[in-house]
């Protein structure tokens, strides 16, 4: 259990601190047939004259607010990184997006990203992003490291760190629900100690696998976190006190959702996790200096054939009408695989006694999740599985774009690594123009002033996610930016700018020359 009687106060003190010490401030299959449906701009294209005008300034306050970057020490403990830029632009209010990236401190080492997408409320992508790492990382610590730091807990010793944050001063934290987090994770931990088997080998089998645990861990944590809470309550007692209103109240946090892309890079070798519609896309330059694009995740939406099948393979013949609905499962959500979200994991049983006995919860979270599910007749719908991919880094991989689905839905993935591949390169050496004999003046012009676009927006921008963003909101088309688009775009009032856009946060990744 959870609770904790007045006995057990020390020990309580004991798990928050901890949780603050833990930080300072099979093998997968090979890459199958990618799905993604074909890039929007119908957000984009609606925007229209619906906002006012925001100055040049007004314009890089906003877009920079949220950036941040890092530069990783050269030698073995980058493990081929050489740092990363990152950005965050709110739709919703507060943004539903997190992001998260650290290094490993213990074990065979290693740096992690990852981006997180909520929905029906930012609480389980904000859990998600705090806690999932700390989870891939007891997952993959030898047993007897795992012993050291239990017995630290035990004799209420300091524990070794076992991340190293790199984060932006204004990214969401909490220390709320620390004590209870800290109990789960101690629990996962215990449970690998008492396994029969040691499983020191440092293949990349273990990396997918201590990918795969970490995921399926937490979100069965989060699960019983949430039930425990709820069995607090009674038809007789409904509230208790600041439950329904705290961001991370462990029912509100299971309530809510988060899809999730992780990338573990460890010795030149890129693990990526996914879970649900977020996408990272490997930035490659060939020989003749061109740029492809090179998908590592597939999407887990009705858009891929062998996941909508995946999902009509889970239920009976009957269902087959109903368990995705308009592209939707049970026609209420988009991804078909997610953190949280009980209302499409519990049984109906569960799910009946939460709405009767929690509505201090229930009047706290997005109206869409108050209510059963039509058609809910063979619970789980939805699955916490990721998928793992494995890619040994090349001498031409060059970065690696992490972003949420709200980038995907305005750029393709070719323009993305075009750009970024551009703004490397810092388009010092551009090659010369020659003209074709029909190159006419209105076509020279046009290419010369695309050019001039590109050269300005590289140097507006150091960040090359800002430079993203940038240009997903304003592009014109024709590889520049069209200012008044970008203006408009950024000033739409919050009740329209969800219509227009999400949430967007990207996450690029630079690699070492290998």
């Amino acid at each position: 259990m959870l609770r904790r009687s007045g006995a057990q106060t020390r020990r309580c003190w004991l798990e928050i601190q901890q949780s603050r010490y833990l930080s300072s401030a099979p093998a997968p299959p090979e890459l199958r047939r990618l799905h993604y449906p074909a890039s929007s701009r119908s957000r984009q294209g609606q925007a229209g004259q619906e906002s006012g005008q925001l100055s040049p300034a007004q314009i890089n306050r906003i877009l920079k607010a949220n950036e941040h970057s890092h530069t990783l020490p050269r030698g073995p403990a980058s493990h081929g990184v050489l740092g990363f830029h990152s950005n965050t632009l709110p739709s919703n209010h507060p943004s539903e997006d997190r992001r998260s990236s650290a290094t490993c401190l213990l074990g065979r080492g290693g740096v992690l990203f990852g981006v997180f997408d909520g929905h029906a409320g930012p609480s389980c992508a904000q859990a998600i992003s705090q806690r999932l790492f700390y989870y891939f990382t007891v997952a993959m610590l030898p047993l007897r490291t795992l012993q050291e730091l239990d017995r630290a807990v035990e004799e209420d010793r300091a524990v070794p760190p076992l991340l190293e944050w790199h984060k932006h001063p204004q990214d969401h934290s909490s220390l709320d629900g620390g004590a209870i987090s800290f109990h789960s994770l101690r629990n996962y931990w215990q449970e690998r100690l008492d396994e029969d088997d040691e499983e020191d080998n440092e293949d990349d089998g273990r990396v997918t696998s201590a990918l795969m645990d970490a995921f399926r861990r937490l979100d069965y944590d989060v699960s019983v976190e949430a039930q425990v809470h709820l069995s607090l309550s009674s038809p007789r007692r409904v509230s208790i006190p600041g439950e329904g209103f705290s961001l991370s109240s462990p029912l509100r946090v299971a309530l809510s959702g988060s899809t999730a892309c992780v990338v573990h890079v460890s010795n030149g070798v890129l693990h990526v996790a996914n879970l649900g519609d977020s996408r990272a896309v490997l930035g490659v330059q060939e020989g003749d200096g061109r740029w492809s694009a090179l998908s590592l995740t597939n999407d887990h939406n009705a858009q891929n054939p062998e996941e909508l099948q995946r999902i009509l393979g889970e239920h009976p013949a009957s269902e087959r009408k109903t368990v995705v609905r308009h592209d939707r499962l049970l026609g209420l959500l988009l991804p078909f695989r997610a953190f949280g979200d009980v209302r499409f994991k519990w049984s109906p049983e569960m799910l009946s006694r939460l709405y009767d006995t929690r509505p201090d919860v229930l009047s706290a979270v997005s109206e869409s999740v108050r209510t059963l599910p039509p058609h809910y007749l063979t619970p789980p719908y939805l699955s916490a599985q990721p998928e793992v991919t494995r890619h040994l880094m090349k001498p031409a991989d060059k970065f690696l774009v992490l972003a949420t689905d709200g980038l995907w839905e305005l750029m393709h993935r070719q323009t993305v690594v075009q750009l970024v591949g551009d703004h490397v390169a810092g388009l010092q050496q551009q090659r010369p123009i020659v003209p074709s004999a029909d190159t006419t003046l209105g076509s020279l012009q046009r290419l010369l002033l695309e050019r001039r676009g590109r050269v300005q927006s590289v140097l507006e921008d150091q960040n090359v996610a800002t430079h993203l963003l940038r240009h997903a909101l304003g592009d014109d088309g024709y590889g520049s930016v069209d200012q008044n688009r970008l203006a408009r775009m950024l000033s739409l009032p919050a009740d329209l700018a969800r219509r227009y856009r999400d949430d967007i946060t990207i996450t690029v990744i630079h690699l070492n020359d290998l």
